[in-house]
């Protein structure tokens, strides 16, 4: 039997608008063709002005969340000031790249604030791809036609939200592993917020 029939699926989303950035991911770890739970969280914070959305093994996505968090926050009291989101996706990247003969099996979308709103892809070796808007995931091809088709640059946070929450429900009707509703983390200059979404 092929190992990849158990592979977990997720569809994850990251969309830079004026003003913040919409990181959200939908709720249901498979394990193949079971669903081992309709409750899990693939949203991560990382930093005051920083959070990620992650596809893949929940065990490592949880692992690396943990280290990046800790790796952050040691920085910024060395340094005594925030971290910028690019430098937070750099310092993951150089984590992953090093363990890639035996990776981490996540992708990650990195958001955050910093003067401007930014949006980082990261792949199981650490690849970094900046962006204004990224999906990962099984269910990221759905994903990915939703928002390249509504996005523009100067939406707000409600229209964002709306297009984060519209692409996960289009992966959502035709990928089996991604399910169970949406956990959204609001990112701005003032404020991180969450907000859940069942369906």
């Amino acid at each position: 039997m092929s190992g990849q029939n158990y592979m977990p699926g997720a569809t994850a989303v990251g969309i830079a608008y004026k003003g913040g950035v919409i990181i959200a991911a939908e709720k249901r770890i498979s394990y193949g063709t079971y669903v081992v739970s309709k409750t899990g969280k693939k949203v991560f914070r990382i930093a005051d002005k920083v959070g990620a959305a992650c596809a893949g093994l929940v065990g490592d996505m949880q692992i690396l969340m943990r280290e990046i968090s800790s790796y952050t926050k040691i920085r910024e009291i060395e340094t005594r000031r925030p971290l910028p989101p690019n430098s937070v996706a750099k310092l993951l990247s150089v984590i992953m790249f090093e363990r890639r003969f035996a990776p981490f099996i996540t992708q990650i979308v990195i958001g955050g604030v910093n003067g401007e709103s930014s949006v980082y892809v990261l792949d199981p070796l650490g690849s970094v791809i900046p962006d204004k808007y990224a999906t990962v995931g099984s269910g990221a091809e759905l994903a990915i036609g939703v928002i390249e088709s509504e996005y523009r640059e100067d939406m707000g946070e409600e229209d964002a939200k709306k297009l984060a929450i519209k692409s996960i429900k289009s992966a959502i009707q035709r990928d089996a592993a991604s399910g169970d509703g949406v956990d959204i983390m609001i990112i701005t200059a003032a404020s991180i917020k969450e907000e859940t979404f069942n369906f």
